[in-house]
């Protein structure tokens, strides 16, 4: 299967451990402009809402992702894919198993923000079923650079089809 021109892999997703914060930090620095530092990421992990997972690719770290629980949504806090291995659908199936985590009854959404300026980051997002919600001004500390607020909304399809099933039978 090809995705934008190049293999799509198969990725192992698991949660972050301590021994991948080498090759983790290498991906955040080779990913961002102002990258989060060690201590950003062990401070932001020792908390009991936050949690890490990574994309594995043979035996190497190739993707990670940042997020916090929340009591009716997920949000992320930080996320990327090594550049070598960028449109690829890694970064996809991470998404997809962020989604998974979503119910009708718990966490219905997933929020994040993107910077202005981060337009591959904006695209990817859309493409993933997120829609920018707003616009947080001066939102970085590192930055006078604004941020839009992306969320991706559940839809059971349970919902649809009783959504579905209504309309039909009002129609006769």
């Amino acid at each position: 299967m090809q995705v934008h021109g190049k293999e799509k892999l198969r990725v192992h997703i698991r949660w972050m451990i301590r021994r991948d914060m080498g090759e983790v930090l290498q991906i955040e620095k080779g990913s961002f402009e102002f990258p989060w530092f060690e201590e950003d990421f062990v401070r932001c992990l020792r908390q009991r809402n936050c949690i890490g997972m990574v994309a594995e690719y043979g035996e190497r770290v190739i993707g990670f992702m940042i997020y916090e629980l929340h009591k009716t949504r997920l949000h992320v806090l930080n996320f990327a894919v090594a550049p070598e291995y960028r449109r690829m659908g890694v970064g996809e199936q991470m998404i997809d198993k962020l989604v998974s985590k979503l119910s009708s009854q718990r966490r219905t959404r997933i929020s994040l923000e993107v910077r202005e300026t981060n337009l591959n980051a904006q695209l990817f997002f859309k493409e993933s079923g997120f829609r920018a919600t707003a616009v947080l001004r001066d939102f970085y500390d590192d930055s006078t650079e604004d941020a839009y607020v992306m969320q991706y909304r559940y839809e059971s399809d349970d919902e649809d089809g009783f959504a579905d099933n209504w309309t039909q039978r009002l129609a006769g």
